[in-house]
């Protein structure tokens, strides 16, 4: 389980070398961080898979221009709750109904 603050560890990269497979797993199943350090100056860092992956999409141009065309829609009021939303998923993977257009909440 993941904490809600992470841990910031700062470890000389020896450190890390000799433990890389406890260094991993706990950046991977705890969601830590780990600075590597060389003679006192951070030259890397360790986290999760998941999570780099997360942030490498999130530099992707396309992803930022979807996340503020949906940034757009919601400050114009354009969206809708989410149980209608899941509602209509399972409708349609049921029905075979198509996609409905948006509605305006409340």
């Amino acid at each position: 389980m993941r904490s809600a603050k992470p841990m910031v560890h700062r470890i000389p990269i020896t450190k890390a070398r000799i433990n890389l497979g406890a260094v991993a797993k706990r950046a991977h199943l705890e969601g830590e961080y780990f600075i590597l350090e060389k003679d006192g100056i951070p030259i890397a860092g360790i986290m999760s898979a998941d999570e780099l992956e997360d942030y490498l999409e999130l530099r992707d141009p396309k992803v930022k221009k979807q996340i503020a065309e949906s940034r757009k829609d919601y400050k114009a009021g354009r969206v809708r709750e989410v149980t209608d939303f899941v509602a209509e998923l399972r409708a349609e993977r049921v029905g075979g109904k198509g996609p409905r257009k948006a509605r305006k909440s409340a």
